[in-house]
C-alpha cells in the first residue's frame, strides 16, 4: 500500500500529501530484521486523516501489547483505520471491528472472526472508517484504493499504469 500512497507525491499528483511513519518506539524492526526510523513516536493518531497498519509476522506480540493496542484504538471518527494482512487482528484486538465487515490474509480469517462482525474473502473491504486488505499482493490494490479515494479514478489510473499493476479488480475502472 505504501508504493501507490508515495506516487501520489511523487508523480505530482499531490505534492503537499504529508504522510509519517508512526511508531510507539524509536526504532522498529520487521519480523524479518528491516529496521525503519518513525518520523513520529508516540502522539495522538486521531489527529490523521488514515492510519495505515501494516500485518506480517511481527503481529504476534503486539496483539497481546495492551499499550499499544490502547494507543492504536483512535476513536470511530474522521480517521479511517486501514489494515492489510494480519494489521487486521490488531485493528481486531484494539476493538475497532466490532460491527464491521473485514478482510485479511486467508490464513487469519477464522481468527479475524473473533472480533469483526462479517470476514470476507475479497481483496479490499471498505466498511466506512475501516478498510481492510487481504494478504501482501492484496496491499497493492488496497494502495491503488485509496489513491482513488484520495484523489479520483484518473489519478489512480494513472499511478497503476506508472507501476505497470495489471492486477487492479475491473469493477473499479
Amino acid at each position: 500500500m505504501y508504493d501507490p500512497l508515495t506516487r501520489l507525491k511523487t508523480m505530482g499528483f499531490m505534492p503537499d500529501l504529508e504522510y509519517h511513519v508512526c511508531s510507539r518506539e524509536e526504532t522498529v524492526k520487521s519480523y524479518e530484521g528491516l529496521g525503519i526510523v518513525p518520523d513520529t513516536v508516540g502522539g495522538d493518531l486521531s489527529s490523521y486523516d488514515y492510519v495505515l497498519v501494516p500485518g506480517g509476522n511481527g503481529i504476534q506480540d503486539l496483539v497481546k501489547d495492551r499499550e499499544f493496542l490502547s494507543w492504536l484504538a483512535v476513536p470511530n471518527g474522521k480517521t479511517v483505520m486501514v489494515a492489510v494482512c494480519g494489521g487486521a487482528l490488531l485493528l481486531g484486538a484494539a476493538g475497532l471491528l466490532k460491527d464491521k465487515k473485514v478482510t485479511t490474509h486467508p490464513q487469519f480469517r477464522n481468527v479475524l472472526g473473533r472480533f469483526a462482525g462479517t470476514v470476507t474473502d475479497d481483496r479490499v473491504v471498505d466498511d466506512g472508517t475501516v478498510i481492510t486488505a487481504g494478504g501482501v499482493t492484496a496491499a497493492i490494490d488496497l494502495g491503488l484504493y485509496l489513491c482513488e479515494q484520495i484523489a479520483g479514478p484518473d489519478v489512480r489510473r494513472a499511478i497503476q499504469v506508472q507501476m505497470d499493476y495489471h492486477g487492479y479488480p475491473s469493477s473499479k475502472g
